[in-house]
Order: C-alpha cells, then sequence, then structure tokens
C-alpha cells in the first residue's frame, strides 16, 4: 500500500511541465521553429500592410475629395493642369493630367482639324485614361497578394508544424516506451501552438484583404467614374471646334 502511494506521487512529481509560450518555441523541434517563426514573420509583415493599406485609403480619398473641388470649381482646365505639373500627387490627378498631356501634343500638333482626328484624339485620350487607372491601381494595391497569400496558406503551414509536432511525439513514445502524459504533452502543447499561429496569421490577413479589396474596388470605380465624366467634356470640347 505503501509503495503504490510513493509511486502515484512519484509519477505526479514528473508530469508538471512550463508551457508557456516561450518555452514551448524554445523546447520546440528544429522544423516547427522554422515553422512558428515563419508564421509569425507573416503576421507581422501582414499587419504592417494592412495599417499600410488602410492609410493610404484614407489619403487616397481625402486627395481625391481636394481634386473634385478643384476641377468642379468651375476654373480652368489649363490652369489646374499647370499647378499639378509632371508629377501629379494621387492617381486622379495622374489620370486628368495624362488626358491633358495628350489633348496638348494633339493642340500643339495641329491634330484637331478634321473631324477624323478629332475622334482619333478622343479614343486616343480614353485609352490614355484606362492605361492610367489600371498603373494608379497596380500600384496602390500593392501586396494585397502577400495578404491573400498568407490567409489561404497559413493555416497549412500551422498544420504541416501541427503533424510534425505529433510525429514527434509519436518517436517520443516510441524512444522512452512510456505513454504517459509527462512524455506527448509537450509535443502536442507545440503542435498545437504551430496551428493557433497559423491561425493567427491568417484570420487577420483574410478578413483584411476582404474588406481593402472591396474599398479599392469602390475607388476604382471612383477612379472610372472620373474619366468617363472628362472624357465627356473634352468630347463636347471637341464637338465645339469648328
Amino acid at each position: 500500500m505503501q509503495g503504490n502511494v510513493v509511486d502515484s506521487v512519484a509519477l505526479g512529481g514528473a508530469a508538471p511541465h512550463d508551457l508557456s509560450i516561450i518555452t514551448l518555441f524554445l523546447q520546440a523541434d528544429l522544423i516547427v521553429k522554422i515553422v512558428m517563426f515563419l508564421l509569425l514573420a507573416a503576421s507581422f509583415w501582414s499587419w504592417a500592410v494592412i495599417f499600410d493599406k488602410i492609410m493610404k485609403l484614407r489619403r487616397l480619398r481625402r486627395d481625391a475629395e481636394h481634386f473634385e473641388e478643384s476641377f468642379w470649381s468651375g476654373g480652368s482646365l489649363d490652369d489646374l493642369y499647370d499647378r499639378i505639373g509632371n508629377r501629379p500627387p494621387d492617381p486622379m490627378s495622374a489620370i486628368f493630367a495624362a488626358a491633358m498631356r495628350e489633348w496638348r501634343r494633339s493642340a500643339a500638333k495641329n491634330l484637331l482639324g478634321t473631324p477624323g482626328m478629332r475622334a482619333s484624339l478622343q479614343q486616343r485620350i480614353e485609352r490614355v485614361m484606362t492605361v492610367t487607372v489600371g498603373r494608379e491601381m497596380e500600384r496602390v494595391e500593392r501586396f494585397m497578394a502577400f495578404l491573400a497569400t498568407v490567409g489561404s496558406t497559413a493555416p497549412f503551414v500551422g498544420l504541416f508544424g501541427t503533424v510534425w509536432g505529433i510525429m514527434d511525439s509519436f518517436q517520443s513514445i516510441a524512444a522512452t516506451k512510456n505513454t504517459s502524459l509527462a512524455v506527448v504533452a509537450p509535443g502536442i502543447a507545440e503542435s498545437l501552438f504551430a496551428t493557433a499561429l497559423g491561425l493567427v496569421a491568417a484570420i487577420p490577413a483574410v478578413v483584411a484583404y476582404n474588406k481593402l479589396a472591396t474599398d479599392f474596388g469602390r475607388y476604382a470605380g471612383r477612379l472610372e467614374a472620373f474619366a468617363g465624366e472628362f472624357s465627356a467634356i473634352l468630347s463636347r470640347q471637341l464637338d465645339e471646334r469648328p
């Protein structure tokens, strides 16, 4: 009876383990450590991209409002173009500057004399604005693909760390021939921690990507609407020419 009590006390004393986050990382297998490090780096970079895109969207909307106020104020478009110069500060200004640049080049070369030339100019201006919209949106949406990649792959990377940690636990069982919780728990905890890191990296990336993609889509629609309105203004001016 006394031997059984001593054995139970010994087993109870062997079970406790430090399962803190830092200890789990330090005691993990090399492969699991690499997985955890990659997931932590991906999560950190994802948050950096998220905050950068949120601030950029706010700035783009503010700049678009300021430009639209100047554009629709009734002033001269040539004066507005001269103020913007060759380095427009935002995508909407870049669309306006690209169209005005093409207009001035054609006017300087006397390519507005015939209806056919004016129709050709209208098509060129529309193409220039379309290309500018695409180029500007590609620039502002930079690193959005990274968020999509993290959101879709991070859970599987964490699952790989989980599988590897469980395999390591089975190897520990086979080596010690002991199936007690003291042998199995550390490896299982490490593997579950890798899964948790995968979800921590993936969930914010997926949510942010969906929200930012919607906001960028609306902003692209705003740019396209402005390009269409400006194209109509230029078309009326071409029609008014003798």
